[in-house]
C-alpha cells in the first residue's frame, strides 16, 4: 500500500493532476451555473407572475433544490482555495466588493421566500417579492461580472466585460428557469414559459457575440484564441443547442430544453476556461503548473475528491429523484 511519503515522490498514477484540477474547478463551476441557474431564473420569472397561486407554484417548484444547489458554489471555492492557493487569495482580494455582491445577492434570494411566506398582505408580498426577484437577477450578474474580469485579467470592479457577461449569464438563467418551471409547474403558470425561454435564448446568443466581439479586443491573443478549433466549435455547438432549445420549448417538451440549456451552460463555462488556459490568472499571468499546490497535498486532494464528490453527487441524484414530476396543488414552499 502506498505511504504517505511515496505520495510526496509524484503525481498520482503519473496522472496531469494540475490541468485535471483546472478542469475539475471549471466543470464545478458549470454545475452550479446550471443547478443553481433555473433557480436563479425562476426568480427572475417570478417579477412577470400577478396571480398568488403562479407566484405559490415558483416557490414551490424550487423550493427543495436551490438550498441544495448553492453547495456547488461552496464547492468551487473550496477546490480554487485548495489547488490554487494563491491565485484564490489574489483573485478574491482583488474583487472582494464583487464577492460580497455576490453573497449578498444570495442571502437576500435566500430570505426573501422565506419571509414572503410568514405574512399574507399586498404590501408585505410586494417587499419580499421585489426581493427575491432582486436576489435572483443581481446574483447571477455578479457572478458573471466576476467571471468575466477574471478572464480578461482586469483589476477594476465596473468594466464593459463584466456587464456585458453579467447580462449574458442572467439571460442564460432565464433560459433554463423557463425550461424547469415548464417541467415543474407548467399547469399553473401562463402559457407563455416558451416565449420567455425563446426571448431569453436570443438574449443569450446576442450576449455570447458581444462577448467574443469584446473578448478579441480586450485579450492580447484574442483573435487567434478565439478561432481555435474547440472554441469554434463550442460556438457552433451553442447555436445549434439554442435552436434546439427553441424547438422543445414550442413543443412543450421541456426536459429536451432543459437539457440543452445546461449544454448551453457548460458550453459557455468551457469557452471561458480553454481561452483562459494555461494561465489560472490573468492579471498576474500565473498558470497553472506554476500555482498549483506541491505534489503530496495535491495528490491527497484527488484522493479525497474521488471519495467525496461522488457521495455528492449521489446525494443529488436522490435528492432530484425524491422531488421528481409536477409540483401538486396542496404543496407549498
Amino acid at each position: 500500500m502506498t505511504d504517505v511519503a511515496g505520495l510526496a515522490d509524484g503525481p498520482l498514477f503519473g496522472l496531469p493532476l494540475p490541468e485535471l484540477w483546472f478542469v475539475l474547478m471549471f466543470a464545478i463551476l458549470g454545475t452550479f451555473l446550471f443547478l443553481d441557474g433555473f433557480d436563479f431564473g425562476a426568480g427572475a420569472i417570478f417579477a412577470v407572475l400577478d396571480d398568488d397561486h403562479e407566484r405559490e407554484a415558483v416557490l414551490s417548484a424550487i423550493g427543495p433544490f436551490w438550498d441544495g444547489n448553492e453547495v456547488w458554489l461552496v464547492v468551487f471555492g473550496g477546490a480554487l482555495f485548495a489547488s490554487f492557493p494563491a491565485v484564490y487569495a489574489d483573485l478574491f482580494s482583488r474583487h472582494y466588493l464583487l464577492m460580497f455582491a455576490i453573497l449578498g445577492a444570495l442571502i437576500i434570494r435566500g430570505l426573501a421566500p422565506e419571509m414572503y411566506e410568514q405574512r399574507h398582505d399586498e404590501q408585505w408580498h410586494r417587499w419580499w417579492g421585489r426581493s427575491f426577484v432582486a436576489g435572483s437577477v443581481l446574483a447571477p450578474f455578479f457572478l458573471g461580472a466576476f467571471t468575466g474580469n477574471w478572464l480578461v485579467g482586469s483589476e477594476r470592479t465596473v468594466t464593459l466585460v463584466a456587464v456585458v457577461v453579467g447580462l449574458t449569464v442572467v439571460s442564460l438563467t432565464v433560459v433554463s428557469g423557463s425550461a424547469f418551471l415548464g417541467l415543474k409547474a407548467d399547469a399553473y403558470l401562463p402559457d407563455v414559459l416558451d416565449q420567455y425561454g425563446v426571448r431569453a435564448v436570443v438574449g443569450y446568443l446576442a450576449g455570447v457575440v458581444a462577448t467574443l466581439a469584446l473578448l478579441a479586443v480586450e485579450l492580447p491573443d484574442g483573435v487567434d484564441a478565439l478561432l481555435s478549433v474547440p472554441v469554434v466549435a463550442l460556438v457552433v455547438v451553442s447555436i445549434g443547442l439554442a435552436v434546439a432549445y427553441g424547438l422543445a420549448m414550442r413543443r412543450g417538451a421541456y426536459l429536451g430544453a432543459l437539457a440543452a440549456s445546461g449544454g448551453l451552460t457548460y458550453g459557455l463555462v468551457a469557452v471561458v476556461a480553454i481561452v483562459m488556459y494555461p494561465l489560472v490568472d490573468p492579471a498576474s499571468g500565473a498558470t497553472v503548473s506554476e500555482t498549483i499546490v506541491s505534489t503530496l497535498p495535491l495528490n491527497l486532494m484527488s484522493i479525497g475528491a474521488a471519495i467525496l464528490l461522488p457521495l455528492v453527487v449521489t446525494y443529488f441524484v436522490v435528492l432530484y429523484t425524491a422531488f421528481r414530476g409536477p409540483v401538486e396543488p396542496e404543496e407549498a414552499y
